[in-house]
């Protein structure tokens, strides 16, 4: 309505007060403010109401459709996946690789393990040397028993 008044001069709001009292009469203007009043406080009543079922319904909207829940959910299911690549990448870039034996180390090892190779091996020689000797041994036991044998049954 201000808008509407700032287009209007001030002898042109005078002139068109002079219409309605002559057109309305002087009694009948008083009733007809009242219910101009009357009308544009119900447009305002009208209006907030509307407003409100707006806010309202919108509200209760909200609230079956939980979305601050939803959205809670969405940005974890997008958060999981996105915090484990920064794990892998922070790990990688950690990452240290297992330390390598130096050569000296290596050859300390070869020479560790040719070691007990022959020292196995002289072992199994003894061993064999000691199974070859029981066999003669056998052998000769059996030779000389039949020889026993043989010179009784004579």
């Amino acid at each position: 309505m201000i808008l509407f008044l700032n287009d209007i001069a001030g002898s042109e709001i005078l002139l068109i007060l002079v219409f309605i009292l002559m057109f309305f009469g002087s009694k009948s203007i008083p009733g007809l403010a009242r219910t101009m009043g009357r009308t544009i406080r119900q447009i305002k009543d009208a209006s907030e109401d509307i407003q409100s079922e707006i806010k309202k319904s919108s509200a209760s909207m909200k609230k079956d459709l939980n979305l601050d829940g939803l959205i809670r959910e969405t940005k974890e299911d997008i958060r999981r996946p996105l915090d484990q690549m920064a794990d892998d990448l922070d790990n990688a870039v950690k990452y240290s690789p297992p330390k390598r034996n130096s050569h000296l180390e290596q050859a300390k090892v070869v020479e560790q393990s040719t070691t007990v190779n022959a020292e196995v091996q002289a072992e199994v020689e003894k061993e064999k040397a000691a199974s070859s000797e029981t066999a003669s041994t056998n052998k000769n036991d059996s030779a000389a028993s039949q020889e026993v044998k043989t010179t009784e049954q004579e």
